[in-house]
């Protein structure tokens, strides 16, 4: 079975949700792969992925607003080396994950109508953040 493999670049500019979905599906129509098991992975404790609602910006806002109440900064966390959303960063990555598992048929990510990748960038300052993208391939 066919492998590729890369590593997709994210700038940041502090705490969003930064979609790829486009860089993600660029990379794989490049493969030339038809039918696969594409994965990918975050590199980072204070960054994850998550596929969501493409659709409406409101959905953003609202799953920044829930992460930043269930791990809140400034919470007396005992970990705060980096500064007040060190702690929370990692918690909120912990929540959300680092490894997605995305079917591809046709050549094309299987993802529905309005699902999209992002990249959950968790700190407030900018960051350079890497994912890893894996093919597993029948062709």
């Amino acid at each position: 079975m066919p492998q590729h493999i890369t590593t997709l670049t994210v700038q940041t500019s502090g705490k969003a949700l930064v979609e790829i979905t486009r860089e993600v599906a660029d990379w794989v129509a490049s493969t030339g792969a038809q039918t696969a098991l594409l994965t990918l992975f975050c590199r980072h404790t204070s960054a994850s992925l998550l596929i969501n609602e493409n659709a409406a910006p409101a959905v953003k806002r609202d799953i920044l607003r829930w992460l930043d109440r269930l791990a809140p900064e400034n919470a007396g966390y005992e970990h705060d080396d980096e500064g007040p959303d060190d702690m929370p960063a990692h918690l909120r990555s912990a929540l959300t994950g680092s490894s997605l598992s995305i079917p591809v048929a046709d050549g094309r990510m299987v993802l529905g109508t309005w699902q999209g990748i992002y990249l959950a960038e968790h700190r407030a300052h900018p960051h350079r953040r890497q994912i890893v993208a894996h093919l597993l391939a029948d062709n």
